[in-house]
């Protein structure tokens, strides 16, 4: 056990259910590597928390859950945040660092509907809520017949908005409905051949200021190696391709043995086009597979289609 230093450990995080739940989980994982460590929560409401009449993508994508928590850093009024890495854009403001990630739990896009078993069973024309266009592109794909309906929201809410009867299926993380115990709502995980994952999907990550050595030597012991190296892959597949969190790109990289296999995908928002590409490579450098499976996916015409979507 490590001595912990006399000052509480203060955590920025929202104030959303599965987010509360994933910084408790940090807290209480750093109590336990730290015998005596004071780890105190610092719940903040971001400008994509306040927002729920619009997308994600006409509003500014998923950094809107972000920039609060890292102002608090930044402003010294929290040491650390702790993420949904999918939400993360693949940049990082200058002076933070992501110091440690948390081993990855399911990394699949959750179905769960009022009535059918599996996608193919919905009817056609059939209701589905989310407000992810990497999901919308996928499943278009699959079943070009569908109703796709922006749903935002916590959880709760989009839950009852399904239990209501306002749609026939709606798509979630797995991962955020095992956290708050809701893993018996999941009608089908699909298959990430046909709804490959957001990138870094399932992850949580731990932020803090780069220059802070104390707060990095508290949260390291934390890291789970075989999660990060697959983050570090997706998140340069995205770096690369230049997309923010909203844009229709989904990444999943898998660790076998000492090779590293990364599946990359980028789509039309109708699902008319996908452009899908695997490669693998050692673990030794998983940006540089990242960025080498994004050019590949870029020379088959992902630029002009990305480079549409920014402009529209």
């Amino acid at each position: 056990m490590n001595k912990p230093p006399a000052a509480p450990l203060r955590v920025a995080t929202r104030k959303s259910q599965l987010a509360l739940w994933q910084a408790e989980h940090v807290a209480t994982l750093l109590r336990r590597a730290h015998a005596g460590l004071e780890v105190e929560l610092v719940p903040i409401v971001t400008q994509g928390d306040r927002i729920q009449d619009r997308t994600l993508a006409a509003i500014g994508g998923k950094g809107l859950f972000i920039k609060e928590l890292e102002v608090a850093l930044e402003e010294r009024r929290a040491d650390i945040a702790v993420h949904s890495m999918k939400d993360l854009p693949s940049d990082l403001p200058e002076g933070l660092t992501i110091a440690a990630v948390l081993e990855r739990a399911d990394a699949r896009d959750a179905l769960l509907t009022a009535k059918a078993a599996r996608l193919d069973d919905l009817p056609r024309g059939a209701r589905v809520g989310t407000s992810s266009l990497r999901r919308q592109a996928q499943l278009l794909a699959a079943r070009p017949d569908l109703t796709i309906e922006t749903l935002r929201g916590n959880v709760d809410t989009r839950l009852r908005r399904l239990d209501a009867g306002d749609m026939d299926a709606i798509v979630l993380a797995c991962a955020g409905l095992i956290r708050l115990g809701l893993e018996s709502r999941i009608t089908a995980r699909l298959d990430p051949k046909i709804s490959l994952p957001a990138v870094a999907q399932g992850v949580i990550g731990i932020e803090c200021r780069s220059a802070d050595a104390r707060t990095r030597g508290l949260v390291t012991v934390l890291n789970h190696p075989a999660t990060r190296i697959a983050m570090d892959a997706e998140r340069a597949f995205a770096h690369r391709l230049g997309g923010s969190c909203q844009s229709p790109i989904a990444a999943h990289a898998e660790l076998e043995g000492k090779r590293l296999i990364l599946d990359g995908l980028v789509a039309e928002p109708d699902g008319s086009r996908l452009l899908r590409d695997t490669l693998s490579g050692s673990v030794d450098d998983p940006a540089a597979l990242g960025r080498q499976l994004a050019e590949r996916i870029l020379a088959a015409g992902a630029g002009p289609l990305l480079g549409r979507l920014r402009a529209g």
